[in-house]
């Protein structure tokens, strides 16, 4: 591991004034970076812990529920105001890592987090993210756990959390502190397709910080479900996830949310899907009907092709779950 500098800040202002240096990497949980320090792929100059900075608060706001930057992965899931208005939250986040990571893992550093492509963990091989230009290993190579979705010639890695699944499906908004104050994000635009710069995960400029999460009032509360199809159930990235929430009044849909992982470079929001359920029954029928059109524009590259099949058989089964039919 290459030799860095340990800083501790003490105020939120004295953070942004430290980031904007390039070889700067701000330091939680450090749950992805310090395994990325240790392979090499990343090589910071400077680590910027913030882990004092006072942004692990979770409150009710008047629209919605606001959930600080460096709250626990593990105390959110079990959080009673969590639980309550947004259960879809809860389950993404009791679904991803294994309990040791999630005491760890905070809110902004599950956003933060990097692929776990293996072309990218290993500094050998040709990787756009990591090194661009050197092309992508996973296009033709193996590439089981990869994107049917928003690929590019340059990359086709996967963003790896759950818990921003749910946040995509919840429309939840992203807050970031810079010099310049405050901005919001929708969560769907936070994270960026590859194109042709996949080394850049997300919006983020030079010098800014997440400090927050806020998710508005719905009525999924009742009906939401997140479903994670892996390897292993202990302890695995998804093949494919699925956050689904409905809105259902006498047996009729008003209104619904899917995003799927596992699929994308990106948490990938299923806007047409979600739009074919509204006024329809919650039934079975509708929910495959849904599914295959979720499933338009999607790609294998060959060993991931099974997603293909997977992919809609996993909406199905999170719509029929979140409906209350099985």
């Amino acid at each position: 591991m290459k030799q860095f500098q340990y800083l501790r800040p003490a105020t939120q202002q004295a953070v942004l004034d430290v980031i904007n240096k390039p070889g700067t990497k701000i330091i939680a949980g450090g749950t992805n970076l310090v395994d990325l320090m240790k392979r090499g792929v990343a090589t910071p100059d400077k680590l910027v812990d913030i882990n004092h900075l006072p942004l692990k608060n979770i409150t009710i706001t008047k629209t919605g529920l606001h959930i600080g930057a460096l709250a626990l992965n593990s105390v959110v899931s079990e959080n009673d105001l969590v639980a309550k208005k947004q259960p879809l939250l809860a389950m993404a986040l009791k679904a991803g890592a294994s309990p040791q990571l999630r005491n760890m893992a905070t809110v902004g550093g599950n956003m933060m987090q990097r692929t776990r492509c293996g072309y990218f963990y290993d500094t050998t091989m040709p990787c756009n993210k990591r090194v661009p230009g050197s092309g992508c290993g996973a296009y033709e190579g193996v590439n089981r756990m990869h994107a049917i979705f928003g690929g590019s010639e340059q990359c086709i890695a996967v963003h790896p959390s759950d818990m921003c699944v749910s946040l995509a499906a919840l429309d939840a908004e992203v807050i970031i502190a810079g010099k310049k104050g405050e901005r919001r994000l929708p969560f769907t635009e936070f994270h960026r397709l590859p194109g042709d710069h996949p080394e850049m995960d997300n919006q983020l400029t030079a010098g800014e910080l997440i400090i927050g999460v806020e998710i508005p009032d719905n009525n999924f509360s009742k009906n939401s479900y997140y479903l994670k199809v892996r390897d292993r159930q202990s302890y695995a990235f998804a093949l494919v996830s699925v956050a689904a929430a409905l809105d259902i009044e006498n047996g009729i849909i008003q209104h619904a949310r899917l995003a799927m992982g596992g699929v994308a470079h990106k948490p990938w929001r299923l806007f047409d899907a979600e739009r074919s359920l509204i006024g329809k029954p919650a039934s079975e029928d509708n929910f495959k009907q849904a599914a295959q059109l979720a499933m338009q524009g999607a790609k294998g590259y060959g060993y991931n092709s099974f997603k293909l099949k997977l992919g809609p058989a996993t909406i199905a089964e999170a719509l029929k779950h979140a409906a209350g039919l099985v």
